[in-house]
């Protein structure tokens, strides 16, 4: 009796190493790194359009404008423009890693290490970036 074909198996690798067939993240660094991408990325242009928008009120009316203005000076909009450039920062340097697994020869390969170094970078320039900026945002200068 003949038999369904099958995906063909790993046996060398252990069960728990499986990639399930037609799957290609399964919850692993990949998948943070591209879901995080999305969502940074729906986050500054959420900015950009309410940037675009706030800006515009100068033509209608300056003090409209003055005023919209004037209620971003707080410290819980300071703590967005932080997180702002957290998602600024992340989504660039992201962006060159998938241009390198994209576009170089090796970058599927060392993938998760390039996610680990951009890890880094952001940890880094946040670190140089947070300490003056919340000292302006809660008055510390």
């Amino acid at each position: 009796m003949p038999t369904a074909p099958t995906e063909p198996r790993n046996d060398a690798a252990p069960t728990a190493q499986r990639i399930p067939g037609g799957t290609l993240y399964r919850g692993r660094e990949g998948m943070w790194s591209w879901v995080a991408h999305r969502i940074t990325g729906f986050l500054i242009f959420f900015f950009l359009l309410v940037h675009v928008l706030d800006t515009s009120l100068v033509r209608v009316s300056p003090e409209a404008y003055n005023a919209v203005i004037g209620t971003y000076k707080n410290p819980i909009m300071g703590l967005g423009e932080a997180g702002l450039v957290a998602a600024i920062v992340f989504h660039a340097f992201n962006g060159i890693r998938i241009i390198l697994v994209d576009f170089w020869s090796k970058g599927a390969k060392y993938q998760r290490v390039m996610l680990w170094v951009v890890l880094g970078l952001f940890v880094v320039t946040m670190a140089g970036f947070l300490p003056r900026h919340l000292m302006h945002v809660f008055g510390g200068e």
